[in-house]
């Protein structure tokens, strides 16, 4: 929370938020735990996803490296438009190194 908090600090704008914790019952993760995988950041509580394109995907993308997240998903397609951001460390058993940036 204080490194979104300082992200909406040094933008000067609010950001919406399209997905914050989810429940490993949450249809997403469940598919993911059904497969024999973990579930996904979500689940600790450590990721978010904020709607966001264009100029603003990319003010929030060089915040999000500044603020030290570590685990960043980059969704610019479509009608459904986000970044993802995590924050989980080497070291804490999740199953995907950090860093790490991605798209989907």
């Amino acid at each position: 929370m204080d490194a979104l908090q300082q992200m909406r600090h040094e933008l000067g704008s609010p950001m919406t938020i399209s997905s914050g914790y989810r429940s490993p019952k949450h249809s997403i993760e469940a598919a993911k735990i059904a497969k024999g995988g973990p579930g996904g950041a979500h689940t600790t509580g450590k990721a978010v996803d904020i709607a966001c394109d264009r100029a603003f995907a990319y003010q929030v993308l060089s915040s999000a490296l500044r603020a030290g997240f570590t685990g960043i998903g980059i969704q610019q397609k479509g009608v459904s438009r986000f970044i993802h951001l995590d924050y989980i460390r080497p070291g804490d058993g999740f199953h995907v190194a950090r860093p790490s940036i991605w798209s989907y």
